[in-house]
């Protein structure tokens, strides 16, 4: 197989890509918790290594991509006591509205398995209790926690020393060894949701369910450990000192963090000439996590539901928009940066459109390579054959999507040309080499990034206006106010059960009514 390079947090370096097992890979990605509706940073881990595991598949792997759900924690049961309900409910609900956004966005399908904590409660017990057992960890009050002065490597995963590092403080303090051990299971307080354990009634702390699900799932000793960069500390190095005192061995070989969302008003021309030089990390530092998760988007800070962003942009805008950076850059967000990438993605759809028109055949039912190997041709035209290898390049030099989408942006304009000369010949006479192999290699390298899968439902024509559809609700909302005014119930009753038919809520409040996507 092709030597596949991948950034190592862990060693900070660059190494080859060599699985456990030969011609296998097994991916854990850390996903959400699920107490509020999923935001547009919710979509970046997930279409990162969605991405990841399709250039894996593509090289020759067979790839296992598990994404963990979080169930059972503190935000959850805070948030049903808010709304009255179970916190069973409530996960539920919003694990729903995080898997169907996965599939709007192409990529649940990706995904082998999303584990959840609730469902693996025993084995998080037996896994703590095998700690205690080595010496590793200890009860106190109900609670029990991870000593963290037992394990000699704690640190080496975000590169702390215990002087760096602060600890949790809190009404727990005084039940701990120290301020830097972390719980592994938590007593419960009367009223909250708890499971029956050696310890008392009780739950699991944060860190301890990716341990022992990703074990479950993937085996001791894993291949690719993904998540967001502010997960590093204390998250991801609490799962190595759980994990390798556990078992005695690696958790995974590679540790793989993407770089995060954040609110920025800047933008930039996507698909220029120096859009791979731009977004290549071969010479970069790692970003620095700390300033990154000051500018974060997350709910806390009250980011807007992703359905709300769907109302506004195609999910092959948004996919195209988190791959044209380099994974471990932070992404800057802004509704302007989003158009730019909106009308750089059109440029695709227009040469598609007349590709169509003067072939007569359909692009997106073009039969192409699936392999790696089996791509490519001995007699293709040579300005064609080195854009595709410069592709392969990028993408075997740690998944570099940013500089890939800047190739498919050279490829794009050979192309056009290429079909300027064709139209100039006449549309009858028979097509060129180069731009015959040049379509297909197009379809073969977009599938490897999961675009260009299906044919937009905007026809590669623009999206519609959002003000227009504001204006729209706006009217109807009217209308429906002026019916209740009236009380002609029966139209405003209508009004509200055929907007909910079409996906659209209607919410009635002191301060007017709003209306959402669901």
């Amino acid at each position: 197989m092709d030597m596949i390079r991948i950034y190592n947090t862990l060693t900070k370096q660059k190494e080859e890509f060599k699985p456990v097992e030969a011609g296998k890979a097994g991916i854990y990605l850390c996903g959400p918790t699920v107490y509020k509706p999923s935001h547009i940073g919710h979509m970046v881990g997930p279409v990162i290594f969605d991405a990841v595991k399709r250039y894996l598949v593509y090289s020759g792997y067979d790839v296992k991509l598990i994404i963990n759900i979080t169930d059972v924690d503190d935000k959850l049961i805070a948030e049903s006591n808010r709304r009255g309900i179970p916190m069973a409910a409530v996960a539920e609900e919003m694990t729903d509205d995080y898997l169907r956004n996965l599939e709007i966005m192409n990529v649940r399908e990706s995904v082998n398995a999303f584990p959840k904590v609730s469902d693996h409660i025993g084995n998080i017990i037996d896994f703590v209790q095998k700690l205690i057992e080595k010496g590793f960890a200890y009860e106190s009050d109900g609670d029990v926690y991870f000593d963290v002065g037992r394990f000699s490597e704690y640190g080496k995963l975000s590169h702390r020393s215990l002087e760096q590092m602060t600890g949790e403080g809190g009404s727990t303090a005084n039940r701990k060894h120290t301020p830097f051990d972390f719980a592994l299971w938590k007593s419960a307080k009367p009223g909250e949701p708890s499971w029956d354990s050696p310890w008392g009634q009780g739950r699991p702390g944060w860190h301890i369910e990716c341990s022992v699900m990703s074990k479950e799932m993937l085996g001791e000793t894993f291949d690719i450990h993904g998540g967001g960069l502010d997960l590093v500390f204390p998250h991801h190095e609490n799962e190595v000192a759980q994990s390798e005192a556990r078992h005695g061995k690696p958790m995974c070989r590679y540790w793989m963090h993407n770089g995060l969302m954040q609110a920025s008003s800047e933008t930039g021309k996507l698909g220029g000439r120096n859009t791979s030089e731009r977004d290549s990390l071969n010479s970069s530092p790692e970003c620095d996590s700390a300033s990154q998760e000051a500018g974060k988007i997350s709910k806390s800070k009250g980011a807007s539901a992703f359905r709300d962003m769907l109302a506004k942009v195609e999910p092959e805008t948004i996919r195209f928009f988190l791959l044209s950076t380099h994974y471990r850059r932070p992404i800057d967000f802004s509704m302007e940066r989003i158009e730019e990438v909106h009308k750089g993605l059109e440029t695709f759809y227009r040469f598609i459109k007349r590709y169509e028109k003067v072939s007569g055949r359909s692009f997106y039912a073009l039969e192409v390579p699936r392999r790696r190997d089996a791509g490519g041709r001995a007699d293709a035209a040579e300005q064609i054959s080195g854009l595709r290898q410069k592709f392969l390049d990028f993408m075997d030099d740690d998944f570099n999507t940013g500089g890939a989408v800047g190739v498919l942006f050279d490829l794009l304009r050979v192309l056009n040309r290429s079909l300027d000369d064709q139209e100039r010949r006449g549309i009858h006479t028979p097509f060129s080499e180069e731009l015959t192999i040049g379509v297909t290699t197009l379809r073969e390298l977009g599938l490897t990034l999961g675009l260009f899968v299906a044919e937009p439902k905007s026809g590669g024509e623009p999206s519609p206006d959002s003000g227009v559809i504001n204006n729209l609700m706006k009217l109807l909302i009217e209308l429906r106010a002026a019916a209740r005014q009236n009380k002609d119930f029966a139209v405003a009753d209508k009004i509200r059960k055929d907007l909910t038919a079409m996906g659209i809520a209607l919410t009635d409040s002191p301060q007017g009514t709003d209306w959402t996507y669901f």
